[in-house]
């Protein structure tokens, strides 16, 4: 995957996509489209679903697709390979060629990522 200008659209974005990489954002992308009304936009060049603010992101990169929730750390017991790290309660799935997650349970992730917003806020609003 070359380093080229983000796509404007997400249709662009997974038209830009090549392989293993397409075919698992493809799939990522209609399990959380079909979990939960979400806006779903381009944003740091890779596709970010909002509901009362940030809940995950979808980003394919050269090696692997992370699928990350901003309030990821409170779904450990969902998905426990999820890794945290970054600003927020951020946590991480890193998928690569020959790692998957099943369609029930993304939508179990995004599903209660979704309720988590909906109960707390924003999650880049909340004070420390």
């Amino acid at each position: 995957m070359k380093k080229s200008v983000p796509a404007a659209k997400p249709d662009a974005y997974v038209a830009s996509l090549e392989g293993w990489q397409r075919t698992c954002v493809e799939g990522l992308r209609a399990a959380v489209r079909a979990s939960a009304e979400l806006e779903e936009v381009i944003k740091w060049g890779h596709l970010v679903y909002f509901s009362k603010g940030p809940v995950l992101l979808l980003r394919a990169e050269p090696a692997r697709v992370l699928f990350g929730f901003w309030r990821g750390k409170r779904l450990l017991d969902i998905e426990p390979r999820l890794k945290p790290g970054g600003k927020y309660e951020m946590a991480t799935l890193e998928l690569r060629e020959d790692t998957s997650v099943s369609t029930t349970k993304v939508r179990r992730l995004t599903k209660a990522a979704v309720a988590l917003n909906a109960s707390l806020g924003d999650p880049t609003k909340v004070s420390k």
